[in-house]
């Protein structure tokens, strides 16, 4: 049997209160889906790697977060153990995007041409320092290219074909 594949949906940063809350800090557009209640998710020990499988009892927003409770873990003697974990979801449950939507696994390890053909790099990373995203390209030359996610600059995403082609406006490289 091949061996599932995760994706992460958020980490947990710390306790809320007694009953169990957990803060969430978000990696997903869809958290009203990821934390509905009876939702699965799979919890993963940052340095070990160590699973363990939950479901959501109760979920809300809560200042750019969210707070979770996980059934069976109503007290904070349970769940303090948590802290640091990431909240991951099998690679076959993602939610299907509208057209020109990706998600970050599709597009980071992408190639990045410019409209002159020119071999730009490889993305590394992605951002979200606020307005738009920011994908970090690994240009040949070592060098980090920041590129901003907007109509003027990513002029076409081939997620099949790996490939981002680009319009360089002046003052990125």
């Amino acid at each position: 049997m091949a061996e599932q594949q995760f994706l992460t949906v958020g980490k947990i940063v710390n306790t809320h209160g007694i009953r169990g809350d957990l803060k969430v800090l978000l990696n997903t557009d869809f958290p009203d889906v990821r934390f509905a209640p009876k939702s699965n998710l799979s919890l993963f020990h940052p340095e070990s790697g160590a699973k363990v499988d939950v479901k959501v009892a109760a979920s809300r927003p809560l200042k750019g977060m969210y707070l979770v409770r996980f059934e069976g873990f109503d007290n904070i003697n349970l769940v303090e153990k948590f802290k640091g974990y990431e909240i991951k979801v099998t690679k076959d449950n993602t939610v299907p995007l509208e057209e020109g939507e990706y998600y970050y696994h599709q597009i980071i390890g992408c190639r990045v041409v410019g409209d002159d053909g020119a071999d730009l790099g490889v993305i590394e990373e992605i951002l979200r320092p606020g307005a738009n995203d920011v994908w970090t390209v690994k240009m040949p030359n070592g060098k980090p290219l920041l590129l901003p996610v907007i109509d003027d600059v990513v002029l076409d995403v081939d997620v099949e074909q790996k490939i981002v082609k680009v319009h360089l406006m002046e003052g990125l490289l």
